[in-house]
């Protein structure tokens, strides 16, 4: 769990890694890897930081090539990478904005040309800017929020499909907000339920080929974007991440990790459509 985290702010969203304090830990030194991955290739949007570096390292560690594609976090993106090879596994760093279907074609074939095929695909970038008055919300900050939360998330999955199988897995990154609400990320919180609408539907397109489809739904997780997009606002909000949720505080990274494993490993055969909840003991419905 992290440690007590102080007041911050970052100005620039996703957020960088190394401004963070404290550290995010994405990978626990005792998660024992066992194979469940071996073979496989997993392309992860966002997954230069946070959740996504999480998985991406968790994913290694179980046996898998890992590609990335971020947007211009250069130094995060190459340590990633670096921690991917470290686990003994290939990694791959793609830089470009999901909101773009080109960028997000590109990234499936570099990925597919590098690893020669693709195995697992994890929709996980996002953006989110707070605002408490929905007349301020500006057309630009709406449609931000639409690209690259919703649209990156077609475009990648319909780029990856003709490339996966049956016992590929699709994973999509969504937030309790698409289930509890979020009165200063109404945005946001429109695009986590439009992707829980888009996860159970392609799951209902998709079964009949072997291809499942499911979402892990994090609570409050010490990432760059809390500090990004938070701190701006209210720095000492990025203190009190987590603090109300019956835990009493926000989860790292490393928490969420065996989540997207399960999801993506054979463990999980019987599984498709449905939501994994990590959110610190919140009790939600769906």
């Amino acid at each position: 769990m992290p440690a007590e985290i102080p007041p911050q702010s970052q100005d620039h969203q996703p957020g960088v890694e190394k401004l963070m304090r404290p550290l995010a830990e994405h990978i626990r030194p005792d998660y024992r890897g066992s194979g469940k991955l071996a073979g496989r290739k997993a392309l992860i949007s966002g997954g230069d930081s946070g959740i996504g570096r999480a998985a991406a390292l968790h994913f290694a560690r179980e046996g898998a090539d890992v590609a990335i594609l971020y947007l211009e976090e250069h130094e995060d993106a190459k340590e990633t990478v670096r921690l991917i090879e470290a686990e003994g596994r290939k990694g791959l760093a793609i830089a470009g904005d999901v909101a773009s279907g080109p960028v997000c074609d590109d990234a499936v074939a570099q990925t597919v040309k590098a690893f020669g095929g693709l195995d697992i695909l994890v929709n996980n970038a996002g953006v989110q800017y707070v605002s408490d008055d929905l007349t301020k919300i500006s057309d630009e900050e709406w449609r931000r929020h639409m690209d690259v939360n919703i649209n990156g998330y077609f475009y990648l999955t319909r780029a990856a499909l003709p490339h996966l199988d049956a016992g590929s897995a699709i994973i999509c990154t969504s937030s309790v907000n698409a289930f509890a609400g979020n009165k200063s990320l109404v945005a946001y919180t429109t695009t986590k339920g439009a992707e829980m609408g888009f996860t159970r539907a392609l799951a209902l397109q998709l079964a009949e080929k072997g291809i499942r489809v499911n979402a892990v739904a994090p609570g409050p997780v010490w990432t760059p974007l809390q500090p990004a997009s938070w701190g701006p606002v209210d720095p000492q909000a990025v203190a009190d991440l987590g603090k109300d949720t019956p835990m009493g505080r926000c989860g790292d990274p490393c928490e969420l990790g065996p989540a997207y494993v399960y999801l993506a490993s054979q463990d999980s055969s019987y599984v498709t459509g449905q939501t994994l909840h990590v959110n610190g003991g919140m009790i939600i419905n769906g």
